[in-house]
Parts: structure tokens; C-alpha cells; sequence
């Protein structure tokens, strides 16, 4: 995708409070990285380069990468997976899949293969403890998926450890709120890319307009699949929201789809925890 259509990459910083969260973790750095869609196409090779680059240049503690790698035929991965091996991260690369990674039946399994063949831990329905077991770090099935199953993972842990979660849809956010989860880190939106300054994404306008055409006709329309117009809280498209006691933050994603961004340029994130 020429920057024309995409816009320039933006490098996003910001701090994160944690309740409960061990001195020992105060100041670690994370980023996020999503919705890539590469095929040389929705994300250039150059800006791949560049995204990765100033992520290296950030000295991460902890690297996530919150899904959808390909625009469904999973081959890319592999292209893709040669530029993801330069990144660098003191405590590991950790990954969930998206919607566009599990299309075809071997998808889920030749993306998840060729993350774990470069060190990236691909986590389905699991928990990890990469920075130690005082914040453990979930990553779900995608919300799309029959094994999307939050109650088996987030049942195991005790309410008192404050933990991160990682879904690629921001939709999940609303049955979470049934468990603690002091940061969910979700992509899928792409921030909208198209933004009316002061309303948010045109999306949600767009969505109200396509629900008065017949059913049998939506699924002809971009970005409208049945009833889910890509995800239904458009409030939450991209950065930080509070949801009750919980914290939700949404990347607006690397890759692009046409007509193109506006006013939501793709984005890496940078993140650093401090205690609440």
C-alpha cells in the first residue's frame, strides 16, 4: 500500500497504570504490533521495515503481536516471518492469531508454525509468564473461532494477580469485563481508517446506513459481514479506553486496506507500566 493511501507511520507512547503491579515491573516497556495483513499490498515492505526498526530502537522488554498477519491465504507468512526475526526483545515475542489467520483450514497451523520456527510464542487459549508469574500474560482464541473460550483461561487465575490479555477482537472486552483484566490489547479495527475529526470512524455512520438494506444484499457490501460490520463497539476503534475496572487499548494496525486512511495513520505501540 503506496503511503499516499495508508499514511506515514505513527510511533504512539504511552504509560499504562497497573493495580497491584510488582516494583519489580514498574517502568518495563512494552509494544504492540497488529493487524499486518502483508502481502506487499495492504503493507509495504518498506514501512514493515521501518515499523520494526523503531521498535527495535525502543528496547522493549516485551514484544506482542495482537494478529492478523495475511489477507487469508496464509503463504505470505512465510516472507513475513523473515522480517519479524529481526526484532528484539529482552523477555520474548509473544503472539495471538486473528481472523484473517485461521480462513483456511491449515492456516492457523502454517502461521503458528512459522512464528514458532523464528522464537515468536504463539499463544491459543493460554498463559504465559514471560516477565514472571506476579503478571501473567493471556492470549485467546480469535473471537471469530469455536474455540474462543475465555472462561476455561481466565477461570485459572487468581483475582488478586493483575494480569494482561490479548484478543484481536475489541468486541471480546464486553464479556470480559466478568474477570479482572487490566490491560486487553486488541487490533482488528485498523482504527477505522477512516476518520471524521471530531465524529470518530466513518465506519459506525456507514454501518447505520447498510442496516436499512435488506439482509440478502449486505454481503455484498465491503467491510459488512451479516450483522457484524467488523466489530459492533466502534467507540472502542483504537487507543485507550476504561471499561469499568478494566483497560482496554486498540492498535490501529500496519496494514491497509483501500480506499486507503484518513486521519488514522498505522501504528506501533509503545507501552510503560507503572503501578496504580
Amino acid at each position: 500500500m503506496h503511503w499516499l493511501l495508508s499514511g506515514s507511520l505513527s510511533i504512539e507512547k504511552l504509560t499504562v497504570k497497573i493495580a497491584d503491579l510488582p516494583a519489580s515491573l514498574q517502568g518495563k516497556k512494552l509494544v504492540q504490533m497488529s493487524d499486518f495483513h502483508y502481502d506487499d499490498l495492504c503493507l509495504s515492505s518498506a514501512m514493515l521495515k521501518k515499523a520494526i526498526a523503531l521498535t527495535n530502537q525502543a528496547e522493549p522488554d516485551l514484544i506482542l503481536l495482537t494478529g492478523d498477519y495475511v489477507n487469508d491465504n496464509p503463504k505470505p507468512i512465510h516472507k513475513l516471518a523473515l522480517h519479524l526475526k529481526n526484532l528484539q526483545s529482552r523477555a520474548g515475542i509473544y503472539a495471538i492469531l486473528g481472523n484473517h489467520d485461521i480462513c483456511y483450514q491449515h492456516s492457523q497451523i502454517e502461521i503458528t508454525e512459522a512464528l514458532n520456527n523464528i522464537g515468536v510464542r504463539v499463544l491459543w487459549n493460554e498463559i504465559a509468564y514471560p516477565l514472571g508469574k506476579e503478571l501473567p500474560l493471556v492470549g485467546l482464541a480469535d473471537f471469530y473461532s469455536r474455540e474462543f473460550n475465555p472462561i476455561a483461561v481466565m477461570n485459572q487465575l487468581d483475582n488478586n494477580i493483575p494480569r494482561i490479555v490479548l484478543s484481536h477482537n475489541p468486541d471480546t472486552a464486553e464479556l470480559l469485563q466478568t474477570w479482572r483484566v487490566d490491560l486487553q490489547l486488541s487490533g482488528h479495527t485498523h482504527g477505522g481508517q477512516i476518520v471524521i475529526p471530531g465524529l470518530g470512524p466513518a465506519l459506525q455512520y456507514y454501518r447505520k446506513i447498510v442496516q436499512k438494506i435488506p439482509k440478502k444484499l449486505r454481503n455484498r457490501i465491503p467491510y459488512v459481514r451479516g450483522d457484524k460490520f467488523v466489530i459492533h463497539h466502534w467507540e472502542w476503534a483504537q487507543g485507550l479506553h476504561q471499561l469499568g475496572k478494566n483497560q482496554l487499548y486498540i492498535n490501529r494496525g500496519l496494514g491497509t486496506y483501500l480506499p486507503g486512511r484518513l486521519f488514522c495513520p498505522p501504528e506501533v505501540t509503545v507501552m510503560t507500566l507503572q503501578r496504580w
